[in-house]
């Protein structure tokens, strides 16, 4: 049997400049252009053409879970990135330190507190009874944010969150139904919880140099955790993840593949390709595929940074592809999305798709870039018909039918 590996450079498709560019499209990247002359390629939509997707369902459907079945809500893949040992039935939710006055938000992200710090002040409420049978467990991440799980009996993600998104206002969950008995309990929980993280944060001793105090706690994303069947169990492969960011090790953790912890490993211009692609290529031995992202790409699309996002994709080529290739398996490269320079936002675009090894039929695309996979062989794949193209070039499709 055959393996592949799987990169995703995080909101790689995007929209020609005045000059006729996309960043993919004015990069130096020769292995890349090798591979989609030797392969085949395409367009690919992780939820459908036209429709935005987040990173956090887009991930699901490349591992082939569809997300309109399988998604739990950001909270809980924020946790699992995070190490947070979730268990059945928990709520869990994105959390940022803050600062209130007077009771109202004045700084969602309490200054951007260092990781350092951060950890400094998650020892005030890391464990807090909000009510007789329902725990409130906080984890500080990195910088300002962190994950906060609420754990008990009946409860539902079908709140309001207490972060808004906006300054001066008050934050209060609510149930989304007010006749909704589970959701009034959690919603009272979340509530609790800011009231008794408050008053703990205001002891902190490390507060008192400080003009705006880290005073409060602020929550949003909520979801429930429940185990889902692994990609073995579905589809009898074993899947490796090779990323910097908590959510792509989430959603790995989630559909039950292993996280490969890489020093160097940061998420940014400065992460450590060639020992990514180090650890995919050692992962292959005990995996069938490897998933390896790269989110500086998407990064820059926000920033507005043409140059910033052409330069990370020459230094892909340059210092990840010839290192994966000694893995000599099928390689996947696409985005989970497109994320346009000139919108600084993820777009409905498709990404642009490259396949190739052994078995691929090869098609007449001599580059890799938005307009020549238009063109490319393979069409425009849709949500979980990636994961089941690489399922049938390593051998592992089941028959549909006799």
């Amino acid at each position: 049997m055959s393996k592949a590996i799987i990169l995703v450079m995080d909101g790689l498709g995007d929209l020609p400049d005045a000059k006729g560019y996309t960043p993919l499209s004015a990069a130096l990247k020769p292995h890349m252009d090798k591979l989609a002359e030797e392969g085949a390629t395409g367009l690919f939509s992780a939820i459908g053409e036209g429709m935005v997707p987040g990173s956090d369902t887009s991930h699901l459907n490349i591992f082939g879970y569809d997300h309109a079945k399988y998604y739990p809500g950001r909270g809980p893949l924020e946790a699992l990135g995070a190490g947070f040992p979730l268990k059945e039935g928990d709520i869990a939710f994105r959390a940022n330190f803050a600062n209130f006055d007077y009771g109202k938000i004045a700084d969602r992200r309490a200054g951007r507190l260092s990781t350092e710090e951060a950890r400094v002040y998650a020892k005030y409420v890391q464990k807090l009874k909000v009510a007789p049978n329902i725990e409130a467990l906080f984890q500080s991440t990195v910088e300002h944010r962190g994950v906060l799980v609420l754990r008990g009996k009946n409860l539902s993600p079908n709140i309001t969150p207490t972060d808004p998104h906006s300054i001066g206002v008050l934050p209060k969950s609510v149930p989304l139904d007010p006749k909704d008995k589970n959701a009034k309990r959690t919603a009272e929980a979340l509530n609790k919880f800011t009231k008794m993280a408050m008053q703990k944060l205001d002891k902190a001793k490390e507060n008192k140099p400080k003009k705006r105090p880290v005073n409060a706690i602020i929550a949003r994303g909520a979801g429930t955790y429940s185990k889902i069947p692994s990609t073995y169990d579905r589809f009898g492969v074993r899947g490796a993840c090779i990323a910097g960011g908590a959510l792509y090790k989430g959603v790995s953790t989630y559909v039950g593949m292993d996280v490969v912890d890489v020093k160097g490993a940061t998420g940014t211009f400065e992460t450590d390709l060639k020992a990514k692609g180090k650890a995919a290529i050692q992962a292959l031995w005990s995996h069938d595929f490897v998933f390896v992202h790269v989110k500086a790409t998407d990064s820059f699309s926000h920033d507005g940074n043409f140059e910033g996002k052409k330069n990370m994709i020459a230094k892909v080529d340059k210092e990840l592809i010839p290192v994966l290739l000694r893995g000599n398996c099928h390689i996947i490269i696409t985005g989970d999305h497109s994320t346009p320079i000139k919108r600084r936002a993820h777009s409905g675009d498709p990404a642009p798709l490259l396949i190739c090894g052994p078995d691929v039929r090869k098609d007449d695309s001599l580059k890799f870039d938005e307009f020549a996979c238009a063109k490319g062989g393979l069409g425009h794949l849709h949500g979980t018909e990636l994961f089941q193209n690489m399922l049938n070039l390593i051998g592992k499709a089941q028959m549909v039918g006799t």
